[in-house]
């Protein structure tokens, strides 16, 4: 016999940002609930993230509902601890009814709502919010079956110093945000670095005197709505804009790396005999990434004009075009030429535990705007789930918002009205060190 199941009405799953954004806004609108993390509160910012990364985004732009940046800083940019406890210091302030170390195992429809069984013991609701994380899975292709077993190799997930690696040559594969920045450190260490590099998004940090995210924020382009946008799908897969968050607030692109040492050469599109073979795209790929740039900052400068700014801040600037070789390198030897491999090709949800029929034959989870195709089943965290700016720290304000008046409604519809609702999450304590 199944044992007994706490109970709540929403269950969320995940204690980062998102779900203790969603958490503020359940207990705004006296809708219990409890918040379940499979470590501590803001989990896999201490443990999954490499040592030297920091936030995209400068400190002023973090905040959560109730909550934003107080430090002295407000142009820097957060290590990976410095968020967690930024997150962390959120949960204590919002008292949220966090259970810790209650990995979720299974989640099932069950009755009217869901059964959520997990290390700790089941929990039973009425609606389940999934907000798990968008960057917990790394995503590394099936050619690195065909790599030599000689060669090392790491996902940017597993990834945390140079030192990891063995001496000698590394190709990093992949050159969006993570790509760059870790082919930057890896050639810094004395370890040459061949750099992969796919379709990518070039971006300034600064442009004409402020953070390239000041000037998205102020045009309204990260509140651009997934519905505004042609091909959503597509969207949600382009890769984050190549950044990095510096004291020096520098630039971090491919003519950078080159500056430095990185060697670019095409996609990796396959291997084969202990050879990695590389496309011959190079060329057109930076050229289409310097061509969408060139068109951002185009509509910034419009921006700029329309509100009259044009006398405050510094002369329109335009970059280099990117270098290449002009032949880049197509093939490199396995073992030889390179002693070890870091995949920085994406990372993804893990929703292996969702034991619901919302995946379609690709093992996409299926929602619109974050309403999962399952009655009372919700996602947050997501890459352009609402916005452009879902994904970010700040992009969790307008989405919880406004998922969390659309799961009151479910709940209203489903019991006629809150006060019918079973209760018995509302003091559930919080990680330890939150309390």
């Amino acid at each position: 016999m199944r044992s007994a199941a706490a109970r709540a009405d929403v269950v969320v799953i995940g204690a980062g940002h998102s779900g203790l954004a969603m958490s503020h806004e359940l207990r705004q609108r006296g809708i219990d609930h409890v918040v379940l993390e499979r470590g501590e509160v803001a989990n896999a910012w201490r443990t999954e993230r490499w040592d030297s990364l920091r936030l995209l985004t400068p400190n002023w732009m973090c905040r959560l509902p109730g909550h934003v940046y107080a430090g002295d800083d407000p142009d820097g940019f957060m290590s990976a601890v410095e968020v967690a406890d930024f997150v962390c210091d959120y949960a204590r302030r919002i008292a949220a009814p966090v259970v810790t170390h209650a990995a979720v195992t299974r989640v099932a429809a069950e009755g009217d709502g869901y059964r959520v069984s997990t290390s700790r013991g089941d929990w039973s609701g009425r609606a389940v919010v999934l907000a798990s994380g968008a960057f917990s899975r790394p995503v590394v292709p099936p050619i690195a079956a065909n790599v030599p077993p000689g060669v090392a190799q790491l996902s940017a997930h597993d990834y945390r110093r140079p030192q990891q690696l063995p001496d000698g040559g590394v190709l990093v594969v992949g050159a969006s945000a993570t790509g760059v920045q870790l082919a930057q450190e890896i050639q810094r260490s004395g370890r040459p670095v061949t750099l992969a590099v796919g379709e990518h998004v070039r971006m300034p940090r600064t442009y004409r005197g402020r953070d390239i995210q000041w000037w998205m924020l102020a045009a309204g382009l990260l509140d651009q709505r997934i519905e505004e946008v042609d091909d959503p799908a597509r969207a949600r897969r382009v890769p984050s804009p190549q950044l990095a968050g510096t004291p020096e607030r520098a630039t971090l692109d491919l003519n950078a790396l080159r500056a430095e040492g990185v060697e670019t050469v095409g996609r990796l599109a396959g291997v084969r005999d202990g050879r990695a073979l590389f496309s011959g795209s190079l060329r057109n790929v930076c050229a289409l990434a310097d061509l969408k740039m060139n068109r951002l900052l185009d509509a910034i400068d419009e921006w700029i004009a329309q509100q009259g700014l044009s006398g405050e801040v510094t002369a329109p600037e335009r970059y280099a075009a990117t270098e290449v070789n002009a032949s880049p390198r197509l093939r490199l030897t396995l073992g030889e030429d390179v002693r070890s491999v870091v995949w920085a090709t994406g990372l993804a949800p893990d929703h292996s535990w969702l034991d619901v029929p919302v995946f379609d034959r690709k093992g996409v989870l299926k929602h619109e705007r974050g309403v999962v195709d399952a009655p009372g089943l919700y996602v947050l965290g997501l890459p352009y789930l609402r916005r452009r700016k879902s994904s970010f720290m700040h992009g969790a304000e307008d989405d919880v918002r406004e998922l969390a008046a659309h799961l009151a409604g479910y709940l209203r519809a489903q019991v006629g009205t809150m006060a019918d609702l079973p209760r018995g999450a509302s003091t559930q304590p919080l990680a330890k060190d939150c309390a």
